[in-house]
């Protein structure tokens, strides 16, 4: 019974093997936060969202200053439509690390996701202000200022994130309008670059959560990993 297998047996999509794996595991090191964000990540592909939630509850007992699992057990109580508490969680991993600008850029898309525009286009702001390469950033706000029909302002915010990315209209489609993948980030990672895709709001379940969760927010290096986050936690565009 190995972290190894659990892990192993998780990517290949066997649940209910790696659960069983992991339960062993919790068991004799009940304080280990990373066995239980496995357990959660688990859980929570598997639909046992509030079971998955108890988990992250002990997580941030264990690492209460922890801004990754803070923004982690936000997303698990936004896919409970616990939107207020959600909010509240990445209020406080935004204040616990002001210069990220992945906290701004996932409080946005919650709120985004939640109906409040002006507030999101406020966060995108101050996540480009601290990184104004994030392309993602720049398209995520042209598509609430789109919503807004603020028309002048979203068709300047794409072309940013068009010329950051290197998009010319010969090359293919823009940023903006690529396939969605709507979500917040995946639980317990951080996007990488390739991940980064534009995000807006759909219904989503906490698998299409998961699957988009891991592009989107930061400077070049927590952008690199919430490539693996906004895939594990909470991403989305254009056209959903």
């Amino acid at each position: 019974m190995s972290f190894e297998k659990g892990i192993e047996l998780y990517k290949s999509g066997k649940f209910e093997e790696a659960l069983a794996i992991f339960d062993g595991l919790v068991k004799a090191n009940p304080n280990q936060p990373q066995l239980h964000l496995s357990r959660g990540r688990i859980l929570s592909r598997l639909g046992r969202t509030e079971e998955a939630l108890a988990e992250f509850d002990i997580i941030t007992s264990l690492e209460p200053y922890n801004t990754d699992y803070i923004s982690d057990r936000a997303v698990v109580l936004h896919l409970l439509k616990r939107n207020e508490e959600a909010l509240s969680e990445l209020d406080r991993a935004a204040n616990l690390d002001p210069k990220n600008p992945y906290r701004y850029s996932s409080r946005a898309y919650l709120k985004d996701r939640i109906g409040d525009l002006e507030g999101a286009i406020a966060d995108y702001e101050k996540a480009i202000e601290l990184d104004p390469e994030d392309a993602v950033s720049h398209n995520n706000k042209g598509m609430v200022e789109e919503k807004l029909g603020y028309q002048a302002k979203s068709k300047k915010s794409f072309e940013k994130a068009d010329d950051l990315v290197g998009y010319k209209p010969a090359e293919g489609p823009s940023l903006k309008s690529k396939e969605e993948s709507s979500e917040l980030p995946e639980i317990g990672s951080k996007p990488s670059e390739k991940a980064i895709v534009p995000v807006q709001m759909k219904e989503m379940t906490f698998n299409h959560f998961i699957n988009t969760l891991g592009s989107v927010f930061n400077n070049a290096h927590t952008r690199k990993e919430f490539g693996n986050y906004l895939k594990g936690l909470f991403g989305g565009k254009k056209g959903d």
